[in-house]
């Protein structure tokens, strides 16, 4: 080799100590699949990339290229184009065919012009003719880290779709902003949301009325599921004086300071039969008199409702008002459970990294393929909610800038691929196992998290769940700090 010149019968230089120390304080971990099945240039590259800070694997052939891909996709690939069993157009082709889009340095024989082309043609950001300099490698690899980078980004840009603080492209949440958008120019008395916890009613909510005709007056709102019967009442109606013991003085309530604008009622489900009563009787009248009160106050805001539960099952089991579910269901609006939108998961995660970044003050991660791969399969029983936080734990966890992998991401969602009929004994269990030769405490404590995720933090119906007593439960939750 001359130089840093790379050719057939080379060696490679020897990387300096302060070029590793700079890559090291720099935290790039970006990993580079490079394929050769010359020993000698193979190992001259994958040397001269890792003294660049990269992680590098190797392989010989074009199949084994393939097969280290399926089996987790790099960030870049160096690949020769004359190989035993696959050469490097295959590779291509077949990159083509999966629609993997990774960037790809190819290599060629000298003058190897056609073929060069046909590569380029075929996805490859740049090629090098032997003997090449490994500079011109390096240039040229961060030169198609970077392009795909931005292509990415515009594609995402372009793609994404969203309202107000609202995430999603896919089917159903266009279905859900084509709502939002026909709301905007009506004054709706009620509009129903259900759907999940975690799915986001709330910032539907806040989006109706930051788009709707009523966006200049008040926004309340008020989480039915966390007040008793009577403060509810209070809360909602307003009180006299003396009305009830500790009432010492007149109270408006929420029609009353929301007068034009919006009541977000969240979790009516919760709502006593009683207070259902009132409810619909102040909505069907479009008055109301505080508790204690007399007087016949008008009612002047839109009602947006929201509920975990099926409120038709709820009916039907005699919980909530038939007359009320049909009074609020005037707009019902579905939000989608995050596991029946998997598309969305990489523009929510890419936007939920970056509010966390900077609400932490930290500059925004990349993410890598693997860890984007498993947030893609994991079932998520706690919606964008669940996402939120995992992704919050990751940032404030995370050292230095290196992209965020697989093994950053918490055990249930790293295990997640291998599903429970896959595993030995494990027929009818409700969670994702991990394969054998796992860390078991990683495990135990990753199945926890699954069950408390699932049943939205009740112990109980978690220690049911797992068939454990609520203090096996809780010993367990203390020993992993799972509060």
């Amino acid at each position: 080799m001359n130089g840093t010149t790379v050719s057939q019968s080379s060696s490679t230089i020897a990387p300096t100590a302060d070029r590793r120390e700079d890559r090291a304080r720099e935290g790039s971990a970006l990993r580079v699949l490079v394929c050769d099945d010359e020993e000698l240039i193979r190992w001259s590259v994958a040397e001269h990339l890792r003294a660049e800070g990269y992680e590098v694997s190797a392989v010989a052939d074009g199949q084994e290229c393939l097969d280290a891909i399926a089996a987790g996709t790099p960030d870049a690939l160096v690949v020769d184009l004359k190989m035993p069993r696959v050469d490097g157009m295959g590779v291509l082709r077949r990159l083509r065919e999966l629609e993997i889009e990774l960037p790809t340095i190819v290599i060629t024989a000298h003058g190897a012009v056609d073929s060069a082309i046909e590569a380029t043609r075929l996805g490859a950001v740049g090629y090098l003719s032997k003997p090449f300099d490994l500079r011109e490698l390096s240039l040229q690899l961060k030169r198609g880290l970077d392009a795909t980078r931005l292509q990415r980004e515009v594609r995402y840009l372009r793609q994404k779709r969203g309202y107000e603080r609202l995430v999603g492209q896919s089917p159903a949440m266009q279905r859900v902003f084509e709502m939002l958008e026909r709301l905007e120019r009506v004054d709706a008395p009620t509009v129903l949301i259900t759907g999940e916890s975690g799915t986001g009613k709330d910032l539907i909510a806040q989006a109706i009325h930051a788009r709707g005709p009523r966006k200049d007056k008040p926004y309340m709102e008020i989480d039915c599921a966390a007040m008793p019967e009577t403060l509810i009442e209070s809360e909602l109606f307003g009180h006299e004086k003396g009305s009830f013991t500790d009432a010492r003085t007149q109270k408006r309530g929420l029609f009353e300071v929301a007068r034009g604008g919006v009541i977000f009622l969240d979790e009516i489900g919760e709502m006593t039969l009683a207070t259902q009563a009132k409810l619909l009787r102040a909505l069907e009248n479009r008055k109301f008199k505080r508790v204690g009160g007399v007087v016949d106050l008008p009612l002047d805001a839109a009602i947006i409702a929201a509920s975990n539960r099926n409120l038709r099952d709820e009916v039907k089991a005699g919980r909530f008002r038939e007359d009320l579910y049909f009074r609020l269901n005037v707009v019902p609006i579905e939000t989608p459970a995050l596991r029946v939108r998997a598309e969305d998961v990489e523009p929510l995660a890419a936007h939920l990294l970056e509010r966390a970044a900077r609400d932490l003050g930290r500059p925004v991660p990349q993410m890598a393929g693997d860890a984007l791969a498993a947030l893609a399969r994991y079932p998520w029983p706690g919606n964008v909610r669940e996402l939120r936080n995992v992704l919050e734990r990751v940032v404030i966890l995370r050292q230095g800038d290196a992209p965020i992998r697989v093994e950053d991401l918490p055990p249930e969602i790293r295990f997640s691929s291998v599903s429970p009929s896959d595993a030995r004994g494990t027929e009818g269990c409700p969670f994702e196992l991990p394969v054998d030769g796992v860390d078991l405490e990683a495990v135990e404590k990753g199945l926890l998290a699954q069950a408390l995720a699932r049943c939205n933090g009740n112990q109980s119906a978690a220690a049911r769940l797992l068939s454990i007593s609520r203090y096996a439960l809780r010993y367990r939750m203390e020993k992993f700090k799972l509060t």
